[in-house]
């Protein structure tokens, strides 16, 4: 009775842990998309990403390192009209979100994030139209307590139904 007891325990505090990690991770996806998105926050992007981060994308190829992914996206928000909408909008699918822990002798030291996002694009009338849809998979790693992105993919991108 005791062992069932012990083990009850523990399978529920694994399930709370894995649901705040399921919720940490799943903000910082949100602040990343957000980042780049919406706000084009760069300071927010140092942030979430390893120096030696390294984005796989299935149509613009690899980008690697954090200063060069940044320095894109950088590059692309100077050049936006800040009195038109974004043009651009990431969207995650609802109940696509995933998260499995990595551990190393039983120490959590990072976590596969996989989820199915689309895309909005502003048209010629300003008003957004589908774009494509696409599986995206981030590995992140604990660095110093803090929680950052090692390797993105993001593939299987094809358009939308309309």
């Amino acid at each position: 009775m005791v062992v069932a007891l012990m083990g009850f325990c523990l399978l529920v505090s694994g399930q709370s842990s894995q649901e705040e990690l399921y919720q940490t991770l799943k903000k910082k996806d949100s602040l990343l998309f957000d980042a780049a998105f919406n706000t084009c926050g760069v300071n927010i992007l140092h942030t979430l990403f390893t120096e030696d981060f390294e984005f796989y994308h299935d149509k613009v190829g690899l980008t690697q390192g954090k200063e060069a992914f940044v320095g894109s996206i950088a590059k692309n928000c100077s050049g936006r009209n800040k009195e038109l909408p974004q043009p651009a909008k990431r969207i995650l699918v609802a109940g696509s979100l995933e998260v499995y822990p990595l551990f190393n002798d039983g120490k959590l030291y990072g976590a596969v994030q996989h989820g199915v996002h689309h895309f909005e694009f502003l048209n010629q009338n300003q008003q957004y139209e589908k774009g494509d849809i696409a599986k995206f998979t981030h590995v992140w790693v604990l660095q110093d307590g803090t929680w950052k992105i090692k390797r993105e993919l993001s593939y299987d991108h094809h358009l939308q139904e309309q």
